[in-house]
């Protein structure tokens, strides 16, 4: 007997490669990998603690196949991204090689959107201008970055019309922002390659934050009804994503 929470209904299943599992196991394990810092192979020992066999092979290929549709289900369900854009960039260490983690985050901290790269100049930062305008459909009012020359030489050839602001200490959103990742980075032991890391990171920004509100700014209560309601939206999306069949 398989048990989560409030337990699984085998009328919903999900095939992934050959695999049947409900769909409630393939999301919790998703979210789990997800939300905290485990490996594939914890998720698996958690998931035997419940009942549930799944190799840490299974759990790997169910994040690859599902990661990125339940973030991307998950970004639908958000509001429209605010008009104030916080952009930074930091280096991570790739197989040994350096790159760059282009982060956009709205004044409200809602990651916009997340892009590893070889380089930190004009090219790359008016890709990611570019990048951020296309999957967000919209034109933002303010933009605030670092005094990295490149953001302004970018910011006046792809949106000369939007307000850019540039001073030491003002965009300490965005930076903040990439403490989870550089968190996760290390229980990971760096990133294999630089489209593991726009996978992984891509997922990851999408669905980490849903489970992660405001807690400091919250009551107890408030925080339980506040996460009561997260799950709700989390199985819906799931549930819409994974593509039931009937068992």
């Amino acid at each position: 007997m398989i048990t989560l929470g409030g337990g699984v209904r085998g009328e919903h299943v999900a095939v992934v490669q050959g695999d049947r599992y409900p769909v409630e196991v393939i999301s919790h394990c998703v979210r789990l990998y997800f939300r905290f810092p485990l490996s594939f192979r914890e998720v698996e020992e958690l998931m035997l603690r419940r009942g549930v066999i799944a190799s840490y092979e299974t759990v790997r290929r169910w994040c690859a196949e599902f990661g990125q549709a339940y973030a991307n289900g998950l970004r639908r369900r958000r509001p429209r991204p605010g008009d104030k854009w916080h952009l930074d960039e930091v280096f991570v260490r790739i197989n040994g090689e350096l790159k760059y983690l282009w982060r956009a985050v709205d004044q409200d901290g809602n990651v916009l959107d997340i892009l590893v790269q070889n380089r930190r100049d004009k090219a790359a930062a008016r890709r990611f201008f570019r990048r951020l305008m296309k999957k967000t459909r919209s034109v933002p009012r303010v933009v605030v970055t670092d005094k990295f020359r490149s953001y302004g030489a970018a910011h006046r050839e792809v949106m000369p019309s939007v307000e850019h602001r540039s001073y030491k200490g003002l965009n300490n959103r965005a930076e903040n922002s990439h403490q989870p990742t550089r968190q996760r980075e290390r229980a990971m032991k760096g990133f294999r390659s630089v489209g593991v890391a726009q996978r992984f990171l891509s997922a990851f920004s999408g669905i980490s934050p849903h489970f992660r509100p405001h807690r400091h700014l919250m009551t107890p209560f408030d925080h339980r009804a506040e996460m009561t309601i997260r799950f709700a939206i989390w199985d819906q999306i799931t549930r819409a994503a994974s593509r039931p069949t009937t068992a």
